[in-house]
This record gives C-alpha cells, structure tokens and sequence, in this order.
C-alpha cells in the first residue's frame, strides 16, 4: 500500500514519513483505507504502540507521519534466531496484548497483527505498527462481506470466512496467538504450500501443538492454544486478560 521513509522534522526530529505508492491509482477506498490509519493512530497513545505524529496531502499525495522506531522486526528476530525462549516469548507478547488493549478500549481494530508489524526497540520494547487494516468500531466497512483483509497464517477464521461483522477484539487476540506461536516454535500455526492451503488449515484443522516443534511449557501452550481456538467465544475476552495470564 506504501513505502515508507526517515524524514526530518521542521524542528530537527527524525521521523517516518508513510506515502501511499503511485502505485496504487489512490483509489477512494486506499485513500480512505490511509485516512482510517491516520485517524487510528491519532487516538492511541501507548508505549507498545507507534506514536502519531502528523498526517496530510503533499501534491495530491497522502502522507502519515510517525515516530522512527530504532530497531528491527519480530520477523526479523526470528529468520535470525529461529525462535525464542518461552520467557522472553510470553513478555513480548503480553506488552502488545497491553498496547491492543488500549487501541480497543478506544474502538480500534489492529486486524492484521503479525511478526512484520511489530518493531523490536533496542530497549526490547517490542512497538506494534502499520495499522492500515484497522477500523473504528461501528465504522462503515470499506470491504464486501465475503472479502479478505488480514494475513494468512496469523488471521482469525472470522476473517478467513469474511464475516466482517463478526471481526471484533477476538481477531486480534487470535492474531497475538499466532503471533506467540511464532514466537515459540519458528512457524506460523496455520502452513501450506499455497495461501489457500494456510486458509483451509485456519478454518478446518486444529493447529498442531506448539511443544511438538520446541519445548514449551504446559501452561504457555495452554495459553498460546486458547488464543488460537475457532470460536470467539473460546478465546480470552479481552486483551488485558490475555496480558495477566502470560504475566502469570
């Protein structure tokens, strides 16, 4: 949807200018679709959340101004290191599940929550970016029921099946799962040779124990298995209950 750059504030800052590609036609719905993220990121403050700093329209171009984020991607972290221990897995993942609390709490919905969205700070402050999926709860919907809009792999079944009135706070606790899975074991939970062979082991096939590829302990993959299960209902009900239990 974009490419983004190292700016230079007016007084002196570095920053990250996000400019839709020419790429694109700038549709109505990309420039709405960068309104929206513009809008989400404006709302939220949060130490495990990319701070807004600016937005506008250069020569017809839109443009997002956010804070520059020194460090590199989860995904990153793991084509380097293959996994990590539960330890370091479980704080990583309870400090997003802190920062999606907070989008939530506002109505925000990340959507597409991920290995590559996330910046690992040089402190270990793991930063959640790229909101362009996300949407204002009770938002007119840029999509047609039935449409995708997420990352195979890391995306709720709700998504998978297109339901966009089904995608509330659980996709995104779904997401944090995928994403503790990763973390553990070096895979997403959901694999094929094809986008849709991920898509039909998302939606018809349970995911494989993450302690089968990496010692996990019990009461984590517990944890990780809850966030992953097919109903809503069966997942943590909110983000902050998702954070106390990998705190415990």
């Amino acid at each position: 949807m974009g490419v983004v750059y190292e700016a230079a504030a007016p007084d002196g800052r570095r920053v990250a200018i996000k400019l839709i590609l020419a790429g694109s036609g700038w549709s109505p719905e990309a420039l709405e679709r960068f309104r929206r993220e513009a809008s989400a990121c404006a709302s939220l403050h949060h130490p495990n959340i990319v701070a807004f700093a600016d937005a506008g329209v250069s020569e017809g171009r839109p443009f997002l101004v956010m804070e520059l984020l020194e460090g590199s991607s989860l995904s990153s972290l793991l084509r380097e290191r293959g996994k990590l221990p539960p330890d370091e897995a479980a704080r990583l993942v309870a400090d997003l599940a802190r920062g999606l609390a907070a989008a939530h709490e506002e109505g925000i919905l990340h959507r597409d929550v991920k290995p590559e969205n996330v910046i690992l700070l040089r402190d270990g402050r793991p930063v959640l970016t790229d909101f362009g999926l996300a949407r204002p709860a009770g938002a007119e919907r840029l999509t047609q029921t039935g449409e995708i809009l997420g990352t195979p792999g890391f995306m709720a079944p709700e998504q998978a099946r297109g339901e966009l009135a089904e995608i509330g706070p659980g996709a995104d606790i779904h997401a944090l799962g995928a994403t503790l899975y990763a973390l553990l074991t070096g895979v997403p939970p959901y694999r094929g040779g094809s986008i849709l062979a991920a898509l039909d082991a998302l939606l018809n096939a349970a995911p494989e124990p993450p302690s089968r590829l990496a010692p996990v302990p019990p009461e984590l993959e517990k944890i990780c298995l809850r966030c992953l299960a097919k109903d809503p209902a069966d997942r943590y009900q909110s983000a902050s209950a998702l954070a106390a239990a990998l705190d415990a």
